[in-house]
């Protein structure tokens, strides 16, 4: 079988990945990559679902053999604002400059540079900070551009506030409100042409809105991810009280078929953390822990999995604080997991999706000139200082110029209770593979009310059908010949793994 190398991150270019859709070019189905799918949504880089295609994502040198034993640096973690030594006195005060000007204009070349090839953009307008500030951008680019925001379940409601800046800023505004079942079909309706497998909790979101885009005409999308990277996260103390819960302990399986368990998510949440490596706490969303993987197997894998871990942990040691680790965090899993969703969603649709915050010239700018008070205000816990300003000098009174504002989200719990057949059924057409999640989903059926055990669920829900679909190799296998042609797996060898 060839071995497959691809360049997977919009920061070295867009990616391709049609080499793929060759009639026998994908490979055996890796079995840890499976398991890392489900201990954390997204396949650990420069691996992917199949053993013989390896991908080049942030932090890895694209001249590096993927194959061997690359090498990963962190991007943009050694840009990150740090505290000034104690006894220095205040940091000197960069040059005055039009910083928001300044950003306004390469933000504004790099969504024209992006939407170059692209008759109808959309531009998916989450309600959030990067979202407003690049349909701004986008108002003078391309004043063609369509914002669509996603209602994606209770939590949260961007709508108003959404179509409020489109409108504002002369943009036509639509709305797409989930329904868990028609999100499902799509994403289904997407698998035989879908070239690689990320499970991130936003991907039949994506799938959903991908789709209305297409059926409603467009033919571009213009996505929002990409600046936390360089921007960075503030360390809160949530944040570094997760950090220190995660202790990787390794409970008992009949904890969680406790009943007690089933009725708190916080509860659950927390059990979940403990048993944690505290650089993996840092990936979102609650998935299955290396008890449960091993027990969908029907064997021990999850093991390999963590092992992976073990690849970055040299550069998690050498950062130089926790606001340092966060950028990591997110470099290791922007690519594979947020972003992943995206490019293998457009590539199902031949749909072309781009990311503006991704372009050289902006992160160079921001990286190399921008001071590090206009990132980020660590006293304050407030990031994007830069991005805030771009806003307020023309939503002044946004919610989330001073506060905290969510993103596209799914309702987790009404695709449990829409799909719970269809998905078991899945379940048992791949006992060859995961013999035990059948009996996962039915200890677990009334427990999906749980949005603890219903992402559980949607981490089954979406990598299931594509196992069912794919394991067989890039062609479809009649019926008639499943029993005859079970999925070949493949894995690797146990590596150490730090504390």
């Amino acid at each position: 079988m060839n071995r497959i190398q691809l360049v997977a991150s919009p920061f070295y270019g867009e990616p391709d990945f049609s080499r793929l859709a060759d009639a026998g070019a994908c490979g055996r189905l890796d079995a840890v990559s499976l398991a890392d799918l489900l201990r954390n949504g997204f396949v650990y880089p420069p691996f992917s679902i199949y053993e013989n295609v390896r991908l080049v994502s942030c932090g890895f040198d694209p001249a590096q053999d993927m194959f061997g034993d690359p090498v990963y640096r962190p991007l943009f973690a050694q840009s990150m604002p740090r505290p000034a030594p104690s006894g220095s006195g205040r940091a000197p005060q960069a040059p005055a400059r039009d910083w928001a000007g300044e950003y306004h204009r390469l933000l504004r070349d790099a969504v024209a540079a992006a939407s170059e090839r692209m008759a109808s953009p959309w531009l998916l307008q989450s309600g959030g900070k990067d979202s407003t500030s690049l349909a701004i951008a986008a108002s003078e680019a391309r004043p063609d551009t369509v914002c669509v925001t996603y209602l994606g379940g209770l939590e949260e409601d961007e709508v108003a506030s959404a179509r409020q800046v489109a409108q504002g800023l002369g943009l036509r505004h639509e709305a797409l409100v989930c329904d868990p079942g028609r999100a499902y079909d799509r994403y289904l309706a997407l698998l035989p042409r879908m070239p690689l497998l990320t499970a991130d909790f936003a991907l039949l979101s994506y799938a959903d809105l991908a789709t209305e885009i297409v059926r409603q005409g467009g033919d571009g999308v213009l996505d929002g991810l990409g600046s936390d990277v360089y921007l960075g996260v503030p360390p809160t103390w949530h944040k570094r009280m997760l950090r220190l819960l995660a202790r990787g302990v390794r409970l008992p399986r009949f904890v969680d078929d406790a009943p007690w368990l089933g009725r708190s998510f916080e509860l659950s949440y927390l059990l979940a953390t403990l048993r944690m490596h505290p650089y993996e706490r840092g990936f979102p969303g609650s998935r299955f822990s290396d008890t449960e993987v091993d027990a969908l197997f029907g064997r021990c894998v999850a093991q390999q999995s963590r092992a992976r871990l073990a690849r970055f942990a040299p550069a998690m040691a050498a950062a130089g604080g926790l606001t340092e680790q966060l950028s990591i965090t997110l470099d290791i899993m922007a690519c594979p997991g947020g972003m992943a969703k995206g490019l293998y969603t457009a590539a199902a649709l031949s749909l072309r999706v781009a990311y503006p915050y991704c372009d050289p010239r902006l992160w160079h700018w921001i990286t190399r000139e921008v001071p590090p008070e206009q990132r980020m205000d660590a006293r304050r816990g407030i990031n994007k200082v830069l991005v805030r300003e771009h806003i307020a000098r023309r939503f002044p009174r946004l919610p989330y110029v001073l506060a905290k504002k969510g993103s596209f989200r799914f309702d987790l719990r009404g695709l449990a209770r829409q799909r719970y057949d269809q998905v078991y059924a899945y379940a048992e057409r791949v006992r060859d593979v995961l013999p035990g999640a059948p009996a996962w989903l039915a200890r677990h059926r009334k427990r999906l009310d749980n949005k603890y055990d219903a992402s559980k669920f949607y981490l089954l829900a979406v990598t299931l059908p594509w196992v069912d679909r794919h394991a067989r190799g890039c062609r479809m296998v009649p019926e008639s010949a499943r029993e005859a042609n079970p999925p070949r797996l493949a894995e690797e060898g146990a590596q150490g793994v730090p504390a």
